[in-house]
C-alpha cells in the first residue's frame, strides 16, 4: 500500500489570543508536493474545523497515516506536541514530524520535551518533507536526513541544514483540494485566498523569524507564476479575494508591477491586499496596485520613535513612513498600520508618542501588538540573557500577552496602554466615518471594521464600570 500521510494544523491554547482561520500554506505546499508525488495526504486543519484533542484522537484513527506531520509556531508549539503525543498513542507505529518558525530554533529541545516525537523539520519543509516519506515507504533509516534534527536511539542528531529552494517557479500550486471544510475559512461571507509569491528577506530585524527561517536573500516567483496561480483559484474556486503572505511584496517594485500588468492583462476582477515596508513603496506603483484590484495594503509602521525603530533594526525613518500613507491614500488604497509596543527600550513616553504617530497617519486600520521574544530572534536572546524574561509559557506568547519586563513600565501597564491604544482609535468619531468606506470597498474589510467597533466598546465599559466598582 502507498504510504499515507496526514498534515495538522494544532488547535490554539485555550484563552489564547486568536485570528480568525486562514490556511496554512505551509501544510498546502508539503501536501501539494506529496500529493504530485503520488502519496495518499489528508489534511486535519483543527483550527478551521474546530477540532479538539480529543477530536482529533477519533479523526487520525480513522485515516491510519503512517506519518503525521505538523505544523506548529511558538503560540501552537505545545498544542503540536499534544497532537504528536495522541498520534504516537493511537498508531504507535507511525513517524511523527513536527515543523515552522519555532522548532526550527527549538529542535533539540523539542525532542527532549516530548519522547513521541521522532523528526524535527527545520527551515523549509517541502523537499524534506518529501524525501522523509521516500525513506518511508522503502523502509530506509532517516535519522541522517539533511534538513531535519532526529532522534536515533537514545540520540538527538542534528544533520546539516538543507538548501533553500532557488526554483520557487517549480513549486506545485497549494494543494486546496485536501481542505474538505473551505467554508470554515469564510469571513464575513468571503474566504481571503493566501498567496505568496516569495521567500526570504533582505532585512534583519530584530524582532522577526521570517529572514531567519527563510534566508537573507529575497527569492521571488515570476510575474507569470503567480498570476497562473490566481487565474487558476479564480477559475476553478471562484475565488476573487486574495491576501498576498509576503513580508514585504513590494520588495522588488519592477516584478510588482509585472503581476499588476500581468492581472490586467488577463483580466481579472479580483480584489486583494498586501504587506509591504514603507520605503519599498512609490506613488505610481501604488496607483498601479489600486488599478490592479488592490484595497488595501498593510504597512509595517512598527513605533513612532525614531530611537525604537533603530534599536529593531528597520532601517527606515518616520518620513517615510508618512510619505506611504499620504501616497496610499491619494491612490484610494485602504491603510493598515502594524505596530509594535513594549520592545525593549521602550517607555510609556515612547509607546504614547507611537500612539499618537498612528493617528496622525489616520490608517482605516491598525495592529496593536506587544512585542513578543520568539525564540530564533535576537529580541529573545537579549531579554533572555538580562534576565527581564518572566513568561515562558509559550501559550501565552500570543502578541497580546506582555512576556518580558522593561524598565518604568510594568507588564500590567503594557497591556493597559495596549487597549487605550485601539479604544483610542476604535472608538474615535473618525473611525465611524472610515468604517462606512471600507463597506464600499470591501464587505469583510467593513464587517470586520464594525465587529471591532463593538468589541472594544463592550471592553471600555466593562472597565468603567469596573473602575466604579472600586
Amino acid at each position: 500500500m502507498k504510504t499515507r500521510i496526514t498534515l495538522v494544523n494544532p488547535p490554539y491554547p485555550a484563552g489564547s489570543h486568536q485570528h480568525p482561520p486562514f490556511m496554512p500554506l505551509g501544510i498546502g505546499y508539503l501536501g501539494a508536493v506529496l500529493y504530485t508525488n503520488h502519496f495518499e495526504v489528508n489534511v486535519i486543519d483543527c483550527q478551521a474545523q474546530k477540532i479538539s484533542h480529543q477530536q482529533f484522537r477519533e479523526e487520525i484513527s480513522k485515516f491510519q497515516p503512517d506519518i503525521v506531520g505538523v505544523t506548529s509556531t511558538t503560540l501552537t508549539y505545545k498544542s503540536a506536541l499534544e497532537i504528536i503525543k495522541i498520534a504516537k498513542e493511537v498508531l504507535p507505529n507511525c513517524v511523527t514530524a513536527i515543523g515552522g518558525p519555532h522548532v526550527t530554533f527549538w529542535d533539540d529541545k523539542a525532542l527532549q520535551e516530548e519522547q513521541s516525537l521522532d523528526v524535527v523539520i527545520r527551515r523549509e519543509g517541502e523537499e524534506t518533507m518529501l524525501e522523509l516519506a521516500q525513506r518511508v515507504e522503502n523502509h530506509k533509516a532517516f535519522h541522517d536526513l539533511a534538513g531535519t534534527t532526529c532522534r536515533n536511539g537514545a540520540d538527538i542528531v542534528k544533520n546539516p541544514d538543507r538548501p533553500f529552494l532557488e526554483n520557487l517557479d517549480s513549486l506545485p500550486f497549494p494543494a486546496l483540494h485536501l481542505w474538505k471544510h473551505m467554508g470554515e475559512l469564510r469571513k464575513y461571507g468571503t474566504i481571503p485566498y493566501p498567496v505568496m509569491t516569495s521567500r526570504g528577506c533582505v532585512y534583519w530585524c530584530n524582532f522577526c523569524t521570517a529572514v531567519r527561517m527563510f534566508g537573507r536573500k529575497y527569492r521571488m516567483r515570476s510575474p507569470k507564476n503567480v498570476v497562473d496561480e490566481l487565474e487558476f483559484l479564480y477559475k476553478n474556486y471562484h475565488a476573487n479575494q486574495f491576501t498576498f503572505y509576503d513580508d514585504a511584496f513590494t520588495v522588488d517594485q519592477a516584478r510588482t508591477a509585472e503581476i499588476c500588468d500581468e492581472m490586467h492583462r488577463r483580466g481579472l476582477k479580483i480584489k486583494w491586499d498586501c504587506e509591504t515596508r514603507v520605503d519599498m513603496v512609490t506613488k505610481e506603483l501604488l496607483v498601479k496596485m489600486r488599478q490592479a484590484g488592490c484595497i488595501a495594503v498593510w504597512f509595517g509602521v512598527e513605533s513612532g520613535s525614531k530611537k525604537l525603530l533603530i534599536s529593531m533594526g528597520k532601517g527606515f525613518s518616520l518620513t517615510q513612513t508618512r510619505r506611504a500613507f499620504k501616497w496610499a491614500k491619494e491612490a484610494g488604497l485602504m491603510t493598515v498600520a502594524g505596530v509594535i509596543l513594549g520592545f525593549p527600550g521602550e517607555t510609556k513616553e515612547s509607546a504614547w508618542e507611537t500612539i499618537r504617530f498612528v493617528k496622525e497617519l489616520n490608517p482605516n486600520d491598525v495592529g496593536f501588538y506587544i512585542a513578543t521574544p520568539y525564540p530564533g530572534t535576537p529580541m529573545y536572546e537579549e531579554v533572555k540573557a538580562n534576565g527581564s524574561l518572566k513568561i515562558t509559557d509559550f501559550n501565552r506568547y500570543d502578541t497580546a500577552t506582555p512576556t518580558f519586563e522593561i524598565p518604568n513600565m510594568t507588564m500590567q501597564e503594557l497591556k493597559q496602554i495596549r487597549e487605550q491604544a485601539f479604544q483610542s482609535f476604535y472608538l474615535s468619531p473618525a473611525y465611524f466615518v472610515s468604517a462606512l468606506g471600507m463597506f464600499k470597498k470591501g464587505k469583510m474589510w467593513g464587517l470586520g471594521a464594525t465587529r471591532l467597533i463593538l468589541a472594544h466598546f463592550r471592553r471600555a465599559v466593562i472597565a468603567k464600570a469596573n473602575s466604579i466598582l472600586k
